[in-house]
């Protein structure tokens, strides 16, 4: 999506450590008319996928994946970072690394909202290393749903999360590849 790679140039910038901020459009402060651009778009790259469920990790990723349900037509489920007490009966989990935050999570999902039946579509707003949607499909394995594939707003190429699910045979749609990023200078994959 070319307009995402200018919105990238435009507003991000890109911090210590490898983050890419774009909290100006995508996780702190949503442009929505953007979003709902960056939802039709991945919309109709998975359009005919069969995808009854829309799955993503909180937080950050919940306003994109919120606005693909609804281009979908189909329910949006959110994994819990923490077991809370409004989540009750069985539930699958899976421990989850956080690139941007440097610590594990223990990823939760009730059984009532993943059935062996659904047909899930992955997404988030950023992929780095592939982390959270190695824990994301884990899920779904263990409800013995289908991963119809993973979208998502952002791919940091360079960190090789999306070609290690790419090469597990899960589709992967990214609406920009970074592939390099410096202080001052972001390059995109062709």
């Amino acid at each position: 999506m070319k307009a995402m790679e200018e919105k990238i140039l435009k507003e991000g910038k890109v911090l210590p450590g490898g983050v890419l901020k774009v909290g100006s459009f995508l996780n702190q402060q949503i442009d929505t008319a953007f979003l709902a651009d960056m939802a039709k778009e991945i919309a109709a790259l998975y359009k005919d996928c069969g995808a009854n469920k829309v799955l993503t990790i909180e937080s950050s990723g919940i306003a994109i994946a919120t606005a693909v349900a609804m281009e979908l037509g189909v329910p949006l489920v959110f994994a819990k970072k923490h077991k809370s007490s409004n989540v009750d009966g069985a539930v699958y989990t899976s421990v989850v690394h956080s690139f941007t935050h440097g610590t594990d999570y223990t990823i939760v999902v009730s059984s009532d909202y993943l059935r062996p039946e659904d047909k899930v579509l992955l997404v988030d707003d950023f992929l780095a290393n592939g982390k959270a949607l190695i824990g994301l499909t884990d899920l779904i394995h263990q409800a013995g749903a289908e991963t119809v594939g993973a979208a998502i707003a952002i791919e940091k190429g360079c960190q090789g999360g999306g070609d290690a699910l790419r090469a597990k045979g899960i589709r992967v749609e990214s609406l920009a590849i970074v592939e390099t990023m410096t202080d001052d200078a972001i390059t995109f994959r062709k």
